[in-house]
């Protein structure tokens, strides 16, 4: 099913065209709620402490648990006390932050005030709001939108595309942040072109998630990690619950292996029929590679016998925009502050 809508969403052929008019009724009823809270008969209220949204336009595949990690990691090196705030949908992105942040608070509540009330007991002096550009009922001091390079057909609303909202929200934004994992810089660039160049566009920054290493998913293997050369030439198995398995996908490709693909829908809950069969179609001579996200809920699930589980490990580099990104975290910096 996930295949089936992202094909649609790429192709500009009959069956978007068949959904365009919900896509009509969706974006007038976005329209209206964005036009209430800019009128102020529906408001926002604050959380009591900086507040920075990393979210974005389109339904997932962006990096946005990593980048808002990466965030985190920024502000607490700067002598911040971050804590992180998101809705808790599926266990997955809780346990993936808190593996990337360890020593800072990970708050899973759909309630952000209830969450807000949560880190300010635990010393949190800053929040960073994970997905949460759509949630106007909280103020925030700094709204990072993050845009894939790799989603060069999100130019739709939902549901005949991937879009929340359409350019126009950008303008309720701090910066846009152009995110790539597979795309070339070059089109990295073009993406920011084309949703900066409209009047009251933010400024952009490009982020780039490179590949670092293929870890061992579990521990009790005692097996070290292993550099991205072990992957060229080898017949691997792509195992992906994202929002956007095509970019983790050719990343695998352009590190020169041969990839087959398992994918499932974003979130997905593993059923043990379903860990049983991927370990059956792993052979000895195969890669099984999956993401962080997925590692957490397959690690202690994987069969001992089958072959070894990896996730990519992927870090968070800064090609253009870092003076931006670096005086918006400085106002978040200044404010939590005493």
């Amino acid at each position: 099913m996930s295949d089936a809508i992202e094909r649609i969403w790429a192709a500009d052929g009959p069956a978007a065209w068949a959904l365009t008019p919900l896509s009509w009724l969706f974006g007038a009823a976005t329209a209206t709620r964005n036009l209430l809270f800019d009128v102020g008969i529906l408001r926002a209220h604050a959380l009591g402490l900086p507040t920075i949204s990393v979210g974005n336009l389109s339904v997932g595949g962006t990096g946005k648990t990593p980048v808002a990690a990466w965030v985190a990691q920024r502000l607490l090196a700067a002598g911040a006390r971050p804590a992180i705030l998101l809705r808790g949908y599926g266990d997955d992105e809780p346990s993936v932050h808190r593996l990337l942040t360890p020593g800072i608070p990970v708050i899973p509540d759909a309630n952000r005030s209830r969450g807000a009330a949560a880190a300010r007991a635990q010393g949190a002096s800053v929040l960073v709001l994970d997905d949460a550009f759509q949630h106007r009922q909280v103020r925030r001091d700094v709204d990072l939108v993050l845009v894939s390079a790799e989603q060069r057909a999100a130019h739709r609303l939902l549901p005949a595309g991937p879009l929340r909202e359409g350019k126009r929200a950008l303008r309720r934004a701090t910066l846009l942040v152009v995110t790539r994992k597979s795309a070339s810089l070059a089109e990295a660039e073009a993406c920011a072109a084309a949703w900066s160049g409209f009047a009251g566009a933010p400024e952009s920054a490009v982020l780039a998630l490179r590949p670092q290493q293929l870890v061992p998913v579990s521990a009790e293997q005692g097996l070290a990690p292993l550099p991205l050369e072990a992957l060229r030439g080898r017949p691997l198995l792509a195992v992906s619950a994202i929002g956007n398995p095509g970019a983790f996908e050719d990343q695998l490709v352009q590190l020169g292996a041969a990839v087959r693909s398992a994918r499932f829908a974003d979130h997905h809950p593993f059923s043990a029929d379903e860990v049983d069969d991927l370990a059956r179609r792993a052979t000895a001579e195969m890669l099984v590679v999956c993401t962080l996200k997925d590692a957490v809920k397959l690690g202690g699930r994987w069969p001992r016998q089958a072959p070894p589980l990896w996730y990519l490990s992927q870090a968070v580099e800064v090609e253009r925009g870092g003076a931006s990104l670096d005086r918006a975290l400085q106002r978040l910096i200044s404010g939590s502050t005493p």
